[in-house]
């Protein structure tokens, strides 16, 4: 059975996707871009906008049942080098209790183009909670 999340962004309706989704003990998030609850872009650096990406993505791990420390895996999309730092120390306060397997990408760019960061996660329930 799969239950579903999902969030303020305006592309979930228009591409046809949701942010989250559980099947059994796995959650899989969309690749989340920092948007506000109001549906607009966070301003900010890549700490804050990681940060904003982050929240969201526990947001929706949380309500499907999970928590941040079921984390397995992130991908972070970013769209410079200099963005590693703070999307790095971002991850650190956010997903610094599972330590999840981690990656980081250098792109030519994201869908908007205030984006500097774009992050994906998956996370795997303890059936004996769930």
């Amino acid at each position: 059975m799969r239950k579903r999340h999902n969030s303020a962004s305006e592309w979930e309706p228009l591409v046809g996707f949701s942010r989250a989704i559980r099947v059994g003990d796995r959650i899989i998030v969309s690749g989340t871009a920092p948007i506000a609850p109001d549906g607009k872009s966070v301003e900010g650096d890549a700490y804050a906008q990681a940060s904003r990406c982050f929240a969201v993505i526990v947001e929706a791990i949380e309500a499907l049942g999970g928590t941040a420390a079921d984390v397995v895996r992130t991908r972070m999309y970013l769209t410079g080098r200099e963005h590693v730092e703070g999307v790095g120390r971002a991850h650190r306060e956010w997903m610094g209790i599972a330590r999840p397997a981690a990656t980081q990408v250098i792109v030519a760019g994201l869908n908007a183009p205030e984006w500097v960061v774009e992050i994906e996660a998956e996370a795997v329930i303890d059936t004996d909670r769930s």
